[in-house]
């Protein structure tokens, strides 16, 4: 990746055009929240306040997509925290094994920046209740 990194700038100072691209932490936070949340298995991501805030931000129409990370951005380098809710019964090392990668993958490609780590906390598991169906039920009862 930092291959073509060089051979984009290359190519950029062979045209004669010049300038610098800043990528803000808030857009790196951001796409790494989307790498995470496309992972099978990942019920939410943040803490217990945070998904709460992020809740009524749905509620909203105006989610969070970086909700529960966390990044360091260096000039050429990139360092993620995630934080996630997995759904149960699903493997959790295998989970956050798949996170991480997903995160690597988005921030090598879209980012073009070399990751130096991407941890993973599971703070929380979901466990999919009889009470969400008849939540479902009594709410479908009352739009016949």
């Amino acid at each position: 990746m930092a291959n073509d990194i060089v051979a984009a700038e290359k190519k950029t100072q062979a045209t004669g055009l010049s300038g610098k691209t800043t990528i803000e932490d808030g857009v790196v936070a951001k796409v790494a929240g989307i790498a995470a949340r496309e992972v099978r298995g990942v019920y939410a991501l943040g803490g217990g306040a945070a998904r709460v805030v992020g809740a009524i931000r749905d509620a909203l129409n105006s989610t969070d997509l970086s909700q529960g990370i966390s990044v360091e951005v260096g000039e050429k380098q990139v360092a993620v925290d995630v934080t996630i809710v997995a759904e149960y019964p699903v493997a959790l090392q295998e989970l956050a094994a798949e996170v991480r990668a997903s995160v690597y993958r988005a921030m090598e490609s879209l980012i073009g920046m070399e990751v130096t780590e991407v941890n993973v906390t599971v703070n929380d598991v979901h466990i999919p209740s009889d009470d969400d169906s008849a939540d479902d039920e009594a709410q479908e009862a009352r739009v016949r």
